[in-house]
């Protein structure tokens, strides 16, 4: 049976808008994190088949298939080509995915995955301003299927927080607790193994360690009557991550040493006006197709793009609270966007040897009502 495996996971340092990567070119970005990856791992860069990035808002300097340019900026093989993917906030995770997709078909033995955002340089939702409608209401097929109701990330999480309900105390808990178990984490080094320091910026930039939940419940809310304030939401970012993606064969043709094995991978939709939902069917549809329970994963990284979405999906799915993003997520990590994927799958493999747990899953809520859903298990 074919089997593809993580060799190994890198990440730079998530940086705050505005903060120490948001000078740094994409190209030099997701660059940075290749050659680490490359070094790591001692793999002959001309063997890798094919490079897979995830970025959104593919526009400006990320424009041009940024994940062939970051292969190139990186001092790599022109043979070996590059395709950047966009599925929303789950953009480097489906990269992960169509990497161990190609090596479990039999057509590719070494695949690179990752994925990089500079959201300080491109602005989140840059590429959809440049039409005036949006990327929605100007189809005809669209507006007759879900007429010109609001399509928002915000008013999707809104809408979360209403039909669970989930008050914005619930929520502020919930923050407070991200930012304390990331603070924690980065005290005790626990992201040390897996962060590639970037140009004197060694360490995540978001967790902050003056927050409080006095200070979070003095924030206006993000819409008059509403219960998300952006205490409540992942934070605007910049980074890259890369892991490296191998066949049995690549693995004993190349001498490398295998961290995790790819158990199961998929996605699933839903209501693309709610949009955010999307993991809690997608989970019970991996469960079910890898034959297994919530119970039998050790520890899970859920995307934090808002409280409200992680908080639904623990209620519905019944896992482990503690077991649960348990070094904080992106309400304090940060989310850039296309690279965070790849940074949550960086984290878990890493999480997963330092615990010894042995399986792990990742799942994202994202833009369109989509969820991907990734289970690993550590060798």
């Amino acid at each position: 049976m074919a089997e593809a495996y993580i060799v190994d996971a890198v990440r730079t340092p998530v940086g705050r808008r505005g903060g120490g990567l948001s000078g740094a070119h994409p190209a030099d970005l997701g660059a940075h994190v290749l050659r680490a990856l490359m070094e790591r791992t001692g793999a002959d860069p001309a063997a890798v088949e094919d490079v897979v990035f995830g970025c959104v808002d593919t526009i400006g300097p990320q424009a041009g298939d940024i994940a062939r340019t970051c292969w190139l900026a990186a001092g790599m093989p022109e043979e070996v080509p590059g395709v950047t993917v966009d599925r929303q906030c789950g953009s480097s995770q489906q990269a992960v995915h169509f990497a161990a997709q190609a090596v479990l078909s039999g057509t590719a033995d070494l695949v690179v995955a990752g994925g990089v955002q500079n959201m300080s340089q491109v602005p989140i939702g840059a590429a959809s301003r440049t039409v005036a409608e949006g990327p929605f209401h100007g189809s005809a097929g669209w507006v007759a299927r879900y007429g010109r109701q609001e399509v928002s990330q915000f008013a999707g999480a809104e809408m979360i927080a209403r039909d669970w309900d989930i008050g914005r105390e619930d929520m502020e808990r919930f923050a407070y607790e991200s930012h304390r178990r990331a603070l924690r984490a980065a005290d005790e080094g626990l992201f040390d193994a897996e962060i590639v320091p970037y140009e004197g910026v060694t360490a995540d930039e978001g967790p902050r360690r003056d927050t409080s939940p006095a200070k979070m419940a003095g924030l206006k809310t993000l819409v008059d009557g509403g219960r998300l304030t952006a205490a409540v939401s992942s934070q605007i970012s910049d980074g890259a991550a890369a892991l490296l993606i191998a066949s049995q064969c690549a693995v004993r043709d190349h001498g490398l040493t295998p961290r995790a094995r790819v158990h199961h991978l998929s996605a699933r939709g839903e209501d693309p006006i709610r949009m955010l939902s999307a993991p809690i069917p997608a989970t019970a549809y991996a469960l079910k197709k890898a034959g297994m329970t919530i119970g039998d994963i050790d520890a899970v990284e859920i995307n934090e793009a808002f409280a409200s979405v992680v908080l639904a999906w623990l209620k519905e799915t019944g896992a482990d609270p503690e077991r649960t993003n348990p070094l904080g997520g992106a309400i304090a990590l940060g989310h850039p966007l296309g690279a965070t994927g790849a940074r949550l799958m960086t984290t878990l493999v890493h999480h997963l040897e330092r615990t010894g747990g042995r399986y792990g899953l990742q799942t994202m809520c994202e833009g369109g009502g989509q969820a991907n859903v990734t289970v690993i298990e550590r060798l």
